[in-house]
Formats: C-alpha cells, structure tokens, sequence
C-alpha cells in the first residue's frame, strides 16, 4: 500500500450565506459558484511562543491560526452567484426595444455577507480514486478585478480569480476548516456539502 495520496483535482465549489446564532452556526441560499478551476489556501499564525529556561527552549505554546486567504480561480460567475458573494442590491429592470433586461448595481446599498466555502478535492492512492469535501466554514469575498481580452484567432479561455479572507466561525472550537475523510464518488462528497450548506 503507498504511504500516501496524490492530489489530482479540485471541482464543484459551494457557497452559503453564514449566520451565527449564540454560536449555533447555519447556512442559507447555499449554490454552487461555478466551475472550478484551481483554488489555494493560505493560513497565518501567530509565531510559536518558547520559554527559556537552564538555557534552553524548556516549553513551548504552539501557532495559533489567525486568520488567511483563499483564492479561488473559476470560469466564471453566473449572476445569481455573485449577488450571493457580493450581497449586491436586488436587479432593476431596464427596456431595451422590446426586451427587458436586468441590471445589477455595485452601489451604496451591497452588504457583503460572511460565507462558507466548500469544495471537493480528488485524490489517487495505488491507482485508486477517492473524494474529500473540504469545507472553509467562513469567509468574506473580496471585490474581483474584472479582466478580459479580445478574441483572437483562436479562442483564449479566460477565467475569474477570486479572494476571500479565511475566519474562525464562532462554534465553541472556532473552526476554520473542515473535510471529510475518503468517499468513494464526487458525488458523495458533494451530498455532504449540500448536507453542511442545507441544500435540498
């Protein structure tokens, strides 16, 4: 048996509004973001506080997480996703000729809400496939530069990064991350995403 797993993918990222109540925490308006496309998580702590004595290093109180970043490339947002990211005020509707459209406005009144985070990671051990979910149980989004190039000749697949800052959540453990241990499909994995975010 090897002595360990490869990691060889990443897909499906979900979002759900967060709420905290008295340190019970639940979810709403759980989605999935769009497809994935890469994601990196970087943690901070604190530095590792040691205690001298006798001239040595005689205890030590460990790094204690202090908050991160996750970035989260995808291939873009659908409207209903980035209403949910951003908290961006309901649409107005504007006519064009005989069409109405709506339009969503980056103003005053967006509240950018506490998330969770959630995603499936996929792994290979002695040729065999497994699945993790991975669940950040509270983020906030950072505003995304918005980029895009002209076509070409050939099609240039152009993606969308996006940056949210990792919390503790306000349970009794202060839970920052979370994941599953090996399923057998991704869509088991997905199943307790849906379960944590109360997707139906």
């Amino acid at each position: 048996m090897a002595e360990g797993k490869v990691l060889i993918g990443f897909s499906r990222p979900f979002v759900a509004v967060y709420a905290n109540n008295s340190g019970t925490i639940s979810y709403s308006n759980g989605q999935q973001l769009a497809r994935g496309v890469s994601i990196s998580v970087e943690p901070e702590s604190s530095d590792e506080n040691i205690f001298y004595a006798d001239n040595a290093a005689a205890e030590s109180a460990g790094a204690v997480f202090t908050g991160g970043t996750a970035t989260v490339t995808v291939d873009g947002l659908k409207d209903d996703a980035r209403k949910l990211i951003y908290g961006l005020p309901a649409a107005e509707t504007a006519t064009v000729g005989t069409d109405s459209v709506d339009v969503y406005s980056y103003n005053d009144d967006m509240v950018i809400p506490y998330v969770g985070l959630a995603y499936v990671e996929m792994y290979q051990e002695d040729g065999a496939i497994s699945y993790v979910a991975r669940v950040l149980p509270k983020v906030k989004f950072n505003l995304a530069t918005d980029a895009a190039n002209t076509k070409g000749e050939e099609i240039e697949w152009q993606t969308q990064e996006l940056t949210a800052q990792i919390f503790r959540d306000d349970t009794a453990k202060h839970n920052w991350n979370k994941f599953t241990g090996d399923l057998t499909s991704e869509e088991d994995a997905v199943a307790y995403i849906k379960s944590v975010f109360a997707i139906s």
